[in-house]
């Protein structure tokens, strides 16, 4: 008879460098039996809505957190009863080397976590007769970034550094806390967040840092109907992008240009494409003539393509294009790219933005769509905004505000004539991109938009 055992499954490290992660919805129930890499919850990191896979097929016994909830990376949130085959037997009574914990991504596609560590186990020899098998412990999946116990002698116990999680560190910081004097009641004597309120709440601190504690500890409740301020948690997408968009301001020096520019060649080309047979069924808006004219562009001022490396003092100009095109959610403002844009063609072009804004508005869009990027345009214009400064994606040296398409009485061919109209605005990292630079680039994406026919004269 085949035995069974439980597993639990702790909330993995998404290979962003983030400490947590919101449990959005679970995909599973207790009793559903589930089988390798079924989707069974979706969680929010601080940068996107991703699908989590189950590491085991078996049976799920217990869901430790509820939607909503913030869960530390390296914390249970799930456990499975799952079958106890003789492999899994024999290596869990044999006297292996201790494994060290290993991050180990665990987004959609990567499948599960690799329990083994890969090294070989050696037998013991002995003449002794060899002591009856024991029934293994339920075998833990290891905590992202929880320290690995060190083997000391008893005297030297009490130096080692206490056992805890960035955030709780962190919180202990803010609170005074020694956490040398904290007992921890996780697993394996893992000093958690209660652990360190709790303390705070003995009394054995002042009072300024018990009443910190305490409004760190409360639950923000839902304002009723009538109240004259309602107070929304910071965390999730626009926790990160606040993040990011201070540390961009306040690193990269920026500078921003404007160009208002005649644009009606460019709105007939697009009624015109609307029409073709090629681009039947394709989604096309002024945003598909900006995003061309820009990557157009880049190749007279590939300058702008590119980014500060300030630990090792080097301008890293790249030779490929992942165009950012900022896109406002409900869960606040994102940048997804597109990967090798440059090597588009404007049909293609015209797909992948599509696909991009329906992806990301939905919530879906994946970690990796939303780093690498070089380079982004952002589209004020759908608000009836004309113009403003807006801030670089961390890590790219530039940024187009593409403002609302107008009529508007233009000088044309000497005479006062109606005219579409859109102006342009044009943010750069100054350390790495002259005035000289930014403002070819700018005239040369203009001039495109102005006369598309100077793409034959650019390419």
């Amino acid at each position: 008879m085949t035995a069974t055992m439980i597993k639990e499954f702790r909330l993995p490290d998404l290979g962003e460098g983030l400490t947590e992660s919101e449990i959005v919805s679970w995909k599973v129930g207790v009793g559903d039996t589930v089988s390798l890499n079924q989707i069974i919850a979706e969680v929010e990191t601080a940068k996107a809505v991703v699908e989590l896979p189950s590491p085991f097929a078996g049976v799920i016994t217990a869901l430790h957190e509820q939607p909503g909830t913030v869960v530390e990376v390296g914390k249970p949130i799930v456990s499975f009863e799952v079958l106890d085959d003789a492999g899994n037997q024999t290596a869990a009574a044999a006297p292996a080397e201790p494994a060290l914990p290993k991050r180990e991504p665990n987004l959609v596609g990567y499948g599960a976590v690799v329990e083994s560590t890969g090294r070989p186990v050696r037998r013991q020899r002995t003449l002794v007769e060899p002591a009856p098998v024991v029934e293994p412990a339920p075998v833990v999946e290891p905590a992202a970034l929880v320290e690995p116990v060190e083997t000391k002698p008893a005297d030297t116990a009490s130096a080692e550094r206490p056992r805890s999680t960035p955030p709780v560190r962190k919180l202990a910081k803010d609170l005074g806390v020694d956490l040398g004097s904290v007992t921890g009641t996780g697993p394996t004597g893992l000093i958690t967040r209660d652990d360190v309120r709790n303390f705070v709440g003995g009394g054995d601190l002042p009072a300024a840092a018990q009443e910190l504690a305490a409004q760190e500890a409360a639950p923000q409740p839902a304002s009723p109907q009538g109240e004259r301020e309602v107070r929304t948690p910071i965390k999730g997408v626009r926790k990160f992008t606040a993040a990011a968009m201070v540390n961009s301001a306040f690193t990269a020096p920026h500078v921003t240009e404007f160009l208002t520019v005649d644009v009606t060649p460019s709105m007939e080309l697009l009624a015109r494409l609307k029409e073709s047979k090629a681009f039947a069924g394709h989604k096309l808006t002024p945003l598909t003539l900006v995003a061309k004219a820009v990557l157009i562009a880049l190749r007279r001022n590939p300058g702008l393509n590119a980014r500060w490396d300030e630990a090792n003092q080097e301008i890293v100009q790249f030779n490929y294009v992942n165009l950012g095109i900022a896109a406002a959610t409900p869960r606040g403002l994102t940048v997804p790219n597109i990967k090798d844009a440059d090597r588009l063609a404007l049909v293609d072009l015209s797909a992948a933005l599509a696909e991009l804004t329906d992806t990301a508005r939905a919530g879906k869009t994946s970690p990796g769509d939303l780093s690498g990027g070089t380079i982004s345009i952002t589209n004020i214009g759908v608000f009836g905004i004309d113009a403003g400064t807006p801030i670089l994606n961390p890590g790219e040296a530039a940024i187009l505000a593409m403002g609302a398409v107008r009529k508007t009485p233009w000088e044309y061919r000497d005479q006062v004539a109606l005219r579409q109209v859109m102006t342009l605005s044009l943010s750069f990292d100054h350390r790495l991109v002259d005035g000289e630079q930014g403002s070819r680039f700018l005239a040369d994406v203009g001039a495109l938009l102005a006369d598309p026919g100077m793409a034959f004269a650019m390419a």
